[in-house]
Formats: structure tokens, C-alpha cells, sequence
């Protein structure tokens, strides 16, 4: 009897695991960012190092210096809890004008917060890694609405610089003037723009049919991006195929910016191996409106909830991610890096790292 309790549990679990297996991959018609939500399957711990060997070094946002803790010693300590003096707006390498404290940090706003009425839902080991700034001692330099300023009462009873009425962050791996390394962490985190909007949004995408300046080697496949290829894609679209020279046909996002997924991922059962510093070089692809793709599948596109708990883009149950070392729209330098990331074809799949 045991025995025939213990063939059932387990044809059971199985049958679970087909019917999960199946909702990744099917999509159906059902439009939406949540489509094709995915869970991970038992736990979501990383199924490698992907710091160490997730993507290199040299990378646009790498530190290989502060690895997996936050900041790089006590002076950075003091800048991220520090009063932000005089706000400026400066251009940020594949971030756009984002603004900075006097001292050059970039400052950030977080998707959980609200702006009307202005709340910060970002407090204990996330305000850690997420320094508050204060609102005292503020001002604004020009380009900047001195009027777009204010303050929200942290549940501390402290106060908090808002602008545009969302609260105000630092990221405690900014260690230099100029970093953005917060930018897109947990699809959640965006540099700010001067009226308190997300900078990357703000940011001029290139003009269609104009070519994309190519790599600098960084990666160790095609390393060269061969400009936007196909551009026919209707006004709007989020998730598209462009052509490169080498690679063929690939996946981009709305702004042309080549997908990759990862080989320490797993998509059945679904871990991620890209966690912690690795995300500050390879950032989470946000969920799309599957009603704006074009050139692959709807059933292909899908979600999948990381550990932090924000919404990651699926395809074909991979999880996918933006390369920091793609500073132009159809670079693809990301691809064959380290021999564990690749960018991905119409149908898809991952594409060979020989080509």
C-alpha cells in the first residue's frame, strides 16, 4: 500500500511539472505583461557563480572590486547617507541625463514607491542598499525645476528628498561620480531624469534606418553591432527581430537593445545563475504587452518573478537580459561572453556562439 501511495505522489508531482512545463511554453492568445507569468519551480537559488563567471570583466557598470556587498569602504558609506547639496543633470553613458547629488552621485527612484501621494516602500536591508536621501540642505542647479522638490516622512519619522514627488534614493555601489550601476536592478530602479521621471525613458532612441556605432570587442562573439537591421516593425513595439550581419535574425527590445539569456539559468526547472553583482552588468529585461511584439511567436513570451520579486521577460521559459556593454542599439556585445551568454534568435532559441 505504501508503495502504491508513493506511485501516486510522485505521478502526481510529475503531472505537476507538465502542466507548469506546458503554461511556460504554450502563451496562448491572452494578452498582457502578465501573460505568461512563470514561477520558479522549488527554490530560485543561482545555479553558479554568476559574478565570478557570469560576465567578465571590463563591462560597462562592472565592479569586480566591491563584489557582493555594497559600497567599497567608509567613505562611500558616508557619501550614500550624506545630504545631496546642489542637484545637477549629467549625461550617463547608455542611461541618458540622470541627476546627481553635489558629489556626482546618480540619484534613483523605485517602481514600489508612489508619487501622488509620495510613499517610500523601501525600508530595512533594502534601505541599505538603497540609501534614503535626506531632504535637508537641497537645491537645484539649472536644467533642474527647484519647484518639482519635496520631502515625504519616512515611517522612521526621518525625512526624505522627493523630486516630482517620488522619494529619492542612492544605490550604495555607486562608488564614483558618473555610475549608474542601479540603473534597471531588479526591473524595478531607474536613474532619475530632472522632472522625476525614469532617465532611461527620456533618453533619444536612434532615428530608424540610422547605423548603430559598433563594439569595442567586448565580447568575444560577433563583439560588433551591424546597426538596427529590420526596422519594419509597427510604431510601439516592445519586443521585436533585427538582423545582424554575423548573428542573423535577434531579438531586441523597444529601443533596439539586443536580448541575451543565460547559460547558468535554467529554464526547467526555472533558477537563476545571474544574482547579485552580476545584475549590475546584465539587467533583467522587463515584461512586454504582448500585444506590441513582433516577429516571434506570442506564445514564446512570457514572465517569470525573480527572488527580489520583481517581473522578468521570458522567452521560451529563458529568462532574458540587456547587456551594459551594448552602449548603442544593435551592438551585440554581449554575445559568446565568457562562453555562457548569447543573444537569441526569432524562433527563441540561444544563438551558436561561432557565428
Amino acid at each position: 500500500m505504501n508503495n502504491k501511495r508513493r506511485g501516486a505522489a510522485a505521478a502526481g508531482s510529475v503531472m505537476a511539472v507538465l502542466v507548469l512545463a506546458v503554461g511556460c511554453g504554450s502563451g496562448g492568445s491572452n494578452a498582457g505583461r502578465a501573460g505568461n507569468s512563470v514561477q520558479p519551480v522549488g527554490d530560485s537559488k543561482a545555479l553558479g557563480n554568476g559574478y565570478d563567471t557570469g560576465y567578465g570583466s571590463g563591462g560597462a557598470g562592472a565592479d569586480p572590486a566591491a563584489g557582493a556587498g555594497y559600497g567599497s569602504g567608509g567613505d562611500a558609506a558616508a557619501a550614500t547617507s550624506a545630504r545631496a547639496g546642489q542637484l545637477a543633470v549629467r549625461d550617463v553613458a547608455n542611461v541618458g541625463s540622470v541627476v546627481t547629488d553635489s558629489a556626482g552621485l546618480t540619484l534613483y527612484r523605485f517602481d514600489k514607491d508612489t508619487a501622488k501621494p509620495p510613499t517610500s516602500n523601501c525600508s530595512g536591508d533594502c534601505a541599505t542598499a538603497w540609501p534614503p536621501v535626506p531632504a535637508a540642505d537641497v537645491s537645484a542647479a539649472a536644467g533642474i525645476d527647484a519647484a518639482q522638490l519635496g520631502e515625504v516622512t519616512r515611517a522612521d519619522g526621518s525625512k526624505q528628498l522627493t523630486l516630482g514627488g517620488w522619494p529619492v534614493y542612492r544605490y550604495a555601489k555607486d562608488t564614483q561620480a558618473g555610475e549608474a550601476k542601479g540603473e534597471g536592478v531588479g526591473g524595478t530602479w531607474h536613474a532619475l531624469a530632472a522632472d522625476g521621471k525614469k532617465a532611461v525613458d527620456q533618453k533619444g532612441a536612434q532615428k530608424p534606418g540610422a547605423p548603430a556605432t559598433g563594439g569595442t570587442g567586448a565580447g568575444t562573439g560577433s563583439g560588433m553591432g551591424s546597426g538596427m537591421g529590420d526596422m519594419n516593425a509597427k510604431s510601439g513595439t516592445e519586443l521585436s527581430v533585427a538582423t545582424d550581419a554575423k548573428l542573423g535574425k535577434i531579438l531586441v527590445d523597444g529601443q533596439g537593445r539586443t536580448l541575451y539569456r543565460f547559460n547558468k539559468d535554467s529554464a526547467w526547472p526555472m533558477k537563476f545563475g545571474c544574482l547579485d553583482a552580476c545584475l549590475d552588468t546584465w539587467k533583467p529585461a522587463a515584461p512586454v504587452d504582448k500585444t506590441k511584439v513582433s516577429g516571434i511567436a506570442e506564445k514564446l513570451v512570457g514572465s517569470v518573478k525573480r527572488p527580489d520579486g520583481s517581473q522578468q521577460l521570458t522567452i521560451d521559459c529563458w529568462p532574458v537580459y540587456l547587456f551594459t556593454g551594448d552602449t548603442q542599439p544593435g551592438q551585440t556585445n554581449g554575445h559568446n561572453k565568457q562562453g555562457l551568454w548569447f543573444a537569441v534568435d526569432d524562433a527563441g532559441k540561444k544563438i551558436p556562439g561561432d557565428r
